[in-house]
């Protein structure tokens, strides 16, 4: 049994610090880093990606609405022109810091209120997905398990990774519950480690209501800017390994062709 470890970094800004890059890159496997859209200066991105490049962890772009206030967990009506633009900036961007540190953009994975809103929402997911085609058809496309984004890519030609939360609640058809709602995100490290230890060997989660959802998922996800997140991925990664399943870069064990 195989599964990826992801966290989202390259996330401060300036004076401005979230996360501790440094400690999560010698637990995750994956590192989804910002490209300055809702989050990350230059040299902040530049040196996680050093940092990515020296443990072996596997770089993607982490891009998003152009919303640096909301931190790109607000909605956007964005027009197609627009968007495709952005996100090709945003990789094209990365690309280039990621050649300076040694290392290359393997994947994609779209942040917060851009995640959510392209997993059903079918213009703005083929926006981001001829974007995507448009600068590098070799990368892959992370996305959330179950939803339709996944399939679309797949029909486009994109190779895709279906994605899980350790540390958000799931809603019973799979969705993830709202950041607006009570216990959205969870706390418990212990609590987190044995619901994706139960993923990663079942292919379920409990929903909130307390009932069984189903998963496919080949890579996880922890949050870099939670509270107690880089305790959250090292017991996460504990208990995996433990109980015999390989944390690994899905880029690297033939989950995508």
């Amino acid at each position: 049994m195989k599964i990826d470890l992801n966290s989202d970094l390259g996330e401060s800004l300036g004076a401005w610090r979230m996360g501790d890059d440094h400690a999560m890159l010698s637990i995750v496997s994956s590192a989804n880093v910002a490209c300055g859209f809702h989050a990350g200066d230059a040299a902040g991105i530049l040196r996680t990606l050093r940092q990515a490049a020296e443990r072996g962890v596997a770089v993607g772009a982490h891009v998003a609405y152009p919303d640096l206030v909301g931190f790109g967990r607000r909605q956007m009506d964005v027009a197609s022109a627009d968007l495709q633009a952005d996100v090709i900036y945003q990789i094209g961007a990365l690309k280039g810091l990621a050649a300076v540190a040694g290392t290359s953009v393997r994947y994609v994975k779209p942040h917060g209120a851009l995640y959510n809103t392209i997993a059903h929402d079918k213009r703005q997911a083929h926006d981001v997905i001829a974007a995507i085609r448009a600068i590098d058809p070799s990368l892959v496309l992370v996305g959330l398990a179950g939803s339709p984004l996944l399939g679309w890519a797949q029909a486009s030609g994109l190779s895709t990774v279906a994605e899980a939360f350790a540390d958000r609640a799931y809603m019973p058809d799979g969705s993830l519950v709202s950041r607006r709602e009570k216990g959205s995100v969870l706390h418990d490290a212990q609590d987190v480690a044995e619901r994706m230890l139960r993923l990663a060997t079942e292919g379920v989660v409990t929903a909130v209501d307390g009932s069984i959802v189903r998963l496919k998922a080949d890579s996880v996800c922890v949050h870099g800017d939670s509270p107690g997140a880089v305790e959250m991925a090292r017991q996460v990664r504990a208990l995996l390994e433990r109980s015999g399943v390989k944390v690994a870069p899905f880029v690297d064990m033939g989950v995508v062709p």
